[in-house]
Order: C-alpha cells, then structure tokens, then sequence
C-alpha cells in the first residue's frame, strides 16, 4: 500500500533472529578454506557451537574483547531452522529449513588455537562475535543454495572472494547430521562455514583492530557490515 514504512535511515535492524535455542557451527567445510591451512579434507562434518549471546545486528558494532590480540573474520552462509527434527533423512532435509541469512563467525584466534585446551568454544563466543542478518531469505526464494558468491571485505579491501559450490558438505548433508545427535527446533541457526582468505593464514598474518570495517556479503542474501570497536 505504501503506508506504514519507515525510512530505512531512522530503523535499526536487529539480527533476524536474536535468541535461538542453538547456534550451531561447523569448522573445515570449504575446499578452499582446507587448502589454504594444508589439512585433509574431514570425511564427517566437524561440529562446534557459540552461544546465542554471540548473536549482534547486522550493523552492529563487533566489540574487541581486551583478552585477545588475534580477531579474525569468517563470512558464512547461515541456514535457519523452520521445523522441528530428530534424525532427518538428508533426502528431507531441506524441508526443515526456513531460509537462509549471512553470518559472521568472528574468532579470536588465540583462544581458538592455542588457549582452553584448544577447544574452540571460548574463542568462538565472545559478545558480538556473531553478527547476524540483514534478513532471513526464505528457501523457496534462493534459487541455488549451493551456487551462490560469497565475500568478506575488511576496510574495503577483498579477503574472502569464493562459492557455496566449494561447500564439502551442503546444508542437507548437515540438518541430517546435526540431527543425529540433537533435536532441531525452529530459530535455530546452522553457521555452514567459511571459505579461503581469513587472517590467521595470511602471510603475515592480518588480524582486525579497532577502527576496521568488516563487510559479508553472500550473492541473493545480502550484505552485513560491522565496525570494530
């Protein structure tokens, strides 16, 4: 009708989805991102999670927490969850899905690598260390999940440029999965992993300051951008 807008310049947009049960993340699921570390490809998903209090708006500020001096940035196609599921056969997988959004799965790479055991959950977790959005694109409107660019800027300059084609595991292979071993419920997010070109395997390594503007972007998803403070 054209009443009832508001002007996009007086709106704050949250993350689409602010509070799920669950965030639940996978690790070395691109071919390039595998190469560009030198390890073998993993012959089962690799599973790790974040809490939902990581989850910030898509232009919302990334806060760098005192504790590290390793922030790195990972664009990634986030899937949500639409129905709920238990042991979901892969061929049906996708009806389980809502849509899908961009997420950044931001890392302090320190206390990923070397601190807590090297177990990833702490450095995967800070506050803000999820920026979320800028909308949820439902299934039906994506029109190839799996052939869709995917990019991260930092400051304007490319460092991720890469394809969800390059996806080891596709987001069906995944909700089943995952669904081995939890229940899946609506607002759950699955954070499908990143691909080649994030700091911590740069030579020299590159990580993000205070000041640097992170751009993530995914082809028909749209785009987050987030400022480190």
């Amino acid at each position: 009708s054209g009443r009832h807008r508001v002007p996009r310049a007086t709106a704050q947009l949250l993350a689409p989805v602010g509070d799920p049960e669950k965030v639940i993340c996978v690790g070395l699921n691109y071919h390039d991102h595998c190469q560009e570390q030198g390890v073998k490809v993993p012959k089962e998903p690799l599973i790790f999670s974040k809490f939902p209090s990581a989850i910030t708006g898509p232009f919302d500020d990334i806060v760098h927490p005192q504790d590290t001096s390793e922030l790195d940035w990972e664009v990634e196609l986030a899937a949500v969850i639409g129905k709920r599921g238990r042991h979901i056969e892969e061929a049906a997988a996708l009806e389980h899905v809502l849509g899908f959004t961009v997420a950044n799965d931001v890392s302090a790479r320190d206390w990923q690598m070397r601190r807590n055991g090297r177990q990833w959950l702490l450095g995967k977790t800070f506050d803000t260390f999820c920026p979320l959005g800028p909308a949820i694109v439902t299934r039906e409107a994506v029109a190839d999940v799996h052939n869709l660019w995917i990019r991260c800027s930092v400051n304007g300059q490319r460092m991720q440029d890469s394809s969800t084609r390059h996806l080891i595991f596709g987001v069906p292979a995944l909700v089943a999965w995952v669904s081995r071993f939890v229940t899946l419920v609506p607002g759950d997010i699955l954070l499908t992993g990143t691909p080649a070109g994030v700091g911590v395997f740069r030579k020299p390594p590159i990580f993000l300051k205070r000041g640097d503007e992170v751009q993530c972007e995914i082809e028909e998803l749209g785009t987050i951008c987030n400022r480190v403070v």
